[in-house]
């Protein structure tokens, strides 16, 4: 019995496009022979690439669902000719695929064909700031390792001339047709050696930025072989977390605790900003739970697009012991309160 397919790359039958290619990308990170050393790893990547190159391909996937097998030439079909103007493409994205498992970016050809080189691979580094960096941005020097040309060890690689790459030309009945493969001799270096490189750059981090985003810096990746350019380095951004403040969108808020005789009579008190101390005043009678705004103490928008507020939640709090002198006090404030406005029972009758 023919292996399922979609069993092999771990799928039920109902898998989209995005699963598919999902699902191929992690098995095959896993199971690469270079990655993977295991006995029998090497086998199951050419069953999981297999798999893939039908599932991955709308007409072979079309006829394997339907009678359990697929034709393997280039393009698939009944025919077992069609679909050749799209092999080479149909090559190089199975090329990409597989190279952004491993490397998280893609092999990308220059301008000019094979002339135009392998393009480096991108990089990626992450960082780290505080919610006082984000408000008001910064600029950073980054420590990075890359890989650059290693003109001493490099030289031209004579089957590809150091494209990386060689034409096959396949002759049949239907006429001749090409195919570009990687180069077998240098293994699509063009014969170039690259060593590892340390390096300093620096980076603006502008205001406003949020946790996850990231910030594109072109050219500082690896470099590119056979005249090809360099590739990127992406800043993944996180933001720690702060001592006092949480951020909401572009607001940031801070919870404060008053005792209940200042909330009453009202008060003034330092609060931290992220720009350092300022009074606050608390107004007579403040409610539990009241939020006062500093306007323009937040986060700005990254678009440039105005400042949010800083939002000081008033939280009362309660003592859990008084002496004796501070419960007669309270007693006696009770009274008051009460001889004013009448018995609880007053007011739940004047409710209704």
């Amino acid at each position: 019995m023919a292996e399922d397919l979609y069993a092999v790359l771990e799928l039920d039958r109902n898998a989209s496009e995005s699963d598919i290619k999902r699902n191929y990308r992690r098995l095959a990170r896993k199971y690469h022979p270079d990655v993977n050393k295991d006995p029998g790893a090497e086998a199951t990547f050419k069953k999981i690439q297999k798999s893939y190159d039908i599932l991955s391909d709308s007409t072979k996937k079309s006829q394997y669902d339907q009678f359990g097998v697929a034709d393997d030439s280039p393009g698939g079909g009944a025919s077992g000719f069609g679909g050749f103007e799209g092999f080479s493409s149909g090559f190089e994205n199975q090329f990409e695929d597989i190279f952004d498992a491993f490397f998280g970016g893609s092999r990308r050809q220059g301008g000019g064909g094979q002339s135009g080189g392998i393009v480096g691979e991108d990089l990626r580094y992450d960082l780290s700031i505080t919610l006082e960096e984000v408000a008001f941005g910064l600029e950073k020097d980054l420590d990075i390792f890359y890989l650059e040309v290693d003109a001493a060890r490099s030289s031209t690689c004579r089957k590809c001339n150091g494209t990386g790459k060689v034409t096959v030309v396949q002759r049949t009945m239907l006429g001749a047709f090409q195919q570009v493969s990687t180069c077998p001799d240098c293994g699509g270096s063009g014969g170039i050696e690259r060593k590892k490189v340390k390096k300093t750059i620096k980076v603006t981090i502008p205001p406003g930025i949020e946790e996850g985003q990231k910030l594109r810096v072109k050219g500082e990746g690896n470099h590119g072989v056979s005249g090809g350019s360099a590739g990127d380095l992406y800043v993944f951004v996180t933001v720690k977390d702060h001592k006092y403040f949480k951020r909401d969108g572009q607001h940031v808020v801070l919870g404060v605790d008053v005792s209940v005789t200042d909330a009453i009579l009202g008060t003034s008190i330092d609060i931290p900003t992220l720009k350092g101390k300022v009074n606050l005043k608390v107004p007579a009678g403040t409610q539990p739970g009241t939020t006062l705004r500093l306007k323009g103490k937040g986060i700005p928008s990254i678009r440039g697009f105005g400042r949010g507020d800083q939002l000081v939640e008033i939280m009362v709090k309660i003592p859990d012991s008084i002496n004796g002198k501070e419960r007669k006090l309270i007693e006696e404030w009770a009274d008051l309160q009460e001889s004013k406005s009448g018995s609880i029972w007053e007011s739940v009758r004047k409710s209704f």
